[in-house]
């Protein structure tokens, strides 16, 4: 099972402020013990929203919407991505995910399971038959 751990941006991360060295080695140190536990798929920050854009589909017209984006409750800042045997061992993981604000301050991550295979049975389907 997969599951994405998802740090929410802030105020900080959107103008572009790099946490505290402390900061990087607790998480340094928290993914090296997930590669070490062969669970870590991937693992990174995402640059602020102003150095992105959305794609908004109306009908069949796209048009790019260039960053930033005002609401960072709704925005990303990073996210790590881990493989494990159930959603228990997910939630053990998350437990000890670092503080991403710093040690003290308020803070949530959010945790979901990715679909898998097995979860989208036409898509599945179709892939035995050929």
């Amino acid at each position: 099972m997969r599951f994405m751990i998802i740090v929410k941006a802030t105020g900080a991360t959107e103008a572009g402020v790099m946490p505290d060295a402390s900061l990087f080695a607790a998480m340094g140190e928290y993914h090296q013990e997930l590669a070490r536990a062969g669970v870590l798929l991937d693992a990174n920050g995402l640059k602020p929203s102003s150095q992105g854009w959305r794609i908004r589909y109306e009908g069949k017209q796209r048009s790019v919407i260039d960053g930033p984006f005002a609401e960072t409750k709704e925005l990303i800042a990073g996210y790590t991505l881990i493989q494990v045997r159930s959603r228990e061992e997910a939630l053990e993981w998350a437990r000890r995910f670092p503080n991403p604000h710093g040690e003290g301050a308020a803070a949530e991550i959010e945790v979901r399971p990715l679909y898998e295979m097995d979860d989208l049975p036409a898509y599945a389907q179709a892939h035995k038959e050929q």
